[in-house]
C-alpha cells in the first residue's frame, strides 16, 4: 500500500480536486477493472477524458487533464505533461517485484566469469568466460558464451543466446566448404533490455557491439559484427545482417530485415517488415519490399492503384 502523498512527491504533477492526505493506493489497473484504491492513467490523445473519469472507480487518476474542465467530484487528477511515463515511474518504484541479487543454485557459472555481486542468474542459466555488471538480471535458460562484456543495469529475458559463432563459410576451389573462425565477442553496454529467444552472435574477428539504453524485443537474429547504437529499438522477428551498423535514437520495426554490411543513420525509422538492402539517411522513415524512403513508396502505391 502506498501513500498518495507519496506517489506526489515522485512525480511533477499538478493536482485537481481535493486530496485526502491519508488516501492510500494499493493497485495499478486498467480503466475497467479500477476499484476505489486503483491508480490509473489515459492517454493524451483521449477525446472522452471526462466521460473516462466519472465513469471509471478509480479515485485518482494520471492525465493530462484540460485546465479549463472543471473538477469531477471524488476523483483526485494528477495532471501531468507524459502520463505513460508518470504511471511508469509509479510502478516501478512501487508495485514491481525486485528480484533479489545471487546466482539460483541451477546454473552454471565458469570458474574464470566475473559476475558482480549484486547480479542476479537465473535458473538453468549458463555463463561462460564472460563478464556481467552491477545490478544485472539474466533469467532462466539464457547461454552467454565466452568473451562476453554485459554492463550495468542490463535485464535478459529467458532463453536467449548471447555470443554464438556467426554465419560465415568460404568454399574452396574443389567446394569444399570452411567455416570462418569467429573469435571476436559480445559487449552490451548499460542500461540495455533484451527480450526472449533473441541470438546476438559474437564477432568475427572484432565484437558485436550493443551501445547503452537500447531495447531489443523477443525473437531478434543479431548477426556477428553488427554494431546498434544508444537509445534504439529493435523489434520482433527483425533479422539484422552480418557487419550492419544501426545509428543511435533509431525504430527498427517487426519483422524488419537489413541486410549485410548496411548502415542505419542515426534517428531513422524502419517501417514494419521492410527489406533494406542499402544505407539508410540521417533522420529517414524507409519502408516497403525492397525499402525506399517513405515519402518514395507512397508515390508508387498510389501509382499502383491507378493503374
Amino acid at each position: 500500500m502506498v501513500p498518495i502523498i507519496d506517489i506526489l512527491n515522485l512525480l511533477d504533477a499538478k493536482i485537481i480536486g481535493s486530496i485526502d492526505q491519508d488516501q492510500i493506493i494499493d493497485n495499478v489497473s486498467t480503466i475497467s477493472n479500477a476499484n476505489d484504491k486503483s491508480l490509473i492513467w489515459l492517454k493524451k490523445s483521449v477525446s472522452n477524458l471526462k466521460d473516462i473519469i466519472m465513469k471509471t472507480n478509480a479515485k485518482v487518476i494520471i492525465c493530462t487533464f484540460d485546465n479549463t474542465q472543471e473538477p469531477v467530484d471524488g476523483k483526485i487528477i494528477l495532471q501531468v505533461e507524459n502520463p505513460r511515463l508518470s504511471f511508469i515511474k509509479v510502478v516501478s518504484a512501487y508495485f514491481t517485484q525486485k528480484l533479489a541479487p545471487g546466482i539460483h543454485p541451477t546454473a552454471f557459472i565458469h570458474p574464470e566469469a566475473n559476475v558482480d555481486k549484486t547480479a542476479y542468474i537465473g535458473p538453468f542459466t549458463y555463463v561462460g568466460k564472460s563478464e556481467i555488471g552491477e545490478n544485472t538480471i539474466i533469467h532462466g535458460n539464457v547461454f552467454i558464451y565466452d568473451k562476453v562484456r554485459i554492463g550495468r543495469n542490463v535485464e535478459i529475458h529467458a532463453g536467449t543466446v548471447i555470443g554464438a559463432d556467426g554465419f560465415g563459410y568460404e568454399k574452396d576451389a574443389d567446394g569444399n566448404v570452411h567455416k570462418f573462425p569467429h573469435i571476436g565477442g559480445v559487449c552490451i553496454e548499460d542500461n540495455v533490455d533484451i527480450g526472449s529467444n533473441t541470438c546476438i552472435d559474437k564477432g568475427s574477428l572484432g565484437d558485436t557491439i550493443i551501445r547503452q539504453g537500447t531495447k531489443i524485443d523477443n525473437l531478434v537474429h543479431i548477426a556477428h559484427n553488427v554494431i546498434v547504437g544508444q537509445n534504439s529499438f529493435v523489434i520482433a522477428n527483425s533479422m539484422i545482417g552480418g557487419s550492419t551498423k544501426i545509428g543511435d535514437n533509431t525504430w527498427i520495426a517487426p519483422s524488419v530485415s537489413l541486410m549485410n554490411g548496411i548502415q542505419i543513420g542515426n534517428n531513422s525509422t524502419i517501417g514494419m517488415s521492410a527489406l533494406v538492402t542499402k544505407n539508410v539517411p540521417e533522420g529517414e522513415t524507409w519502408t516497403g519490399i525492397p525499402a525506399k524512403k517513405l515519402s518514395e513508396f507512397l508515390s508508387l502505391q498510389k501509382k499502383l492503384k491507378e493503374l
